[in-house]
């Protein structure tokens, strides 16, 4: 995989309350293109960081329909996949600049 594309494929950490939970059983979460399927996830992630991704679970989240000054929009939809490693495997997603 290209690294324009691995780049394209994840769009970056997804930060909340769940996934800091979820870092703890060895599972991360990523925003990822609209587009992006498994193979491309886990290809994208083992190149970028260079670990073994055990599974990978793609969710599609629901755009929200919001109002502002009397006009209705939607804003846009999330794509996240939750990512799986191997035992004895971690990942900096709060890496600091």
């Amino acid at each position: 995989m290209s690294n324009e594309r691995t780049l394209n494929t994840l769009r970056g950490p997804h930060i909340s309350e769940k996934s800091a939970l979820l870092g703890g059983y060895n599972q991360y979460v990523f925003v990822v293109a609209p587009e992006a399927t498994k193979a491309d996830v886990k290809a994208a992630v083992e190149d970028l960081f260079d670990v073994t991704v055990e599974r990978v679970n793609i969710v599609n989240g629901k755009s929200k329909t919001k109002s502002f000054r009397f006009r209705t929009g939607k804003r846009q939809g999330k794509r996240k996949a939750y990512v799986r490693l191997a035992d004895g495997q971690t990942i900096d997603v709060s890496a600091r600049a």
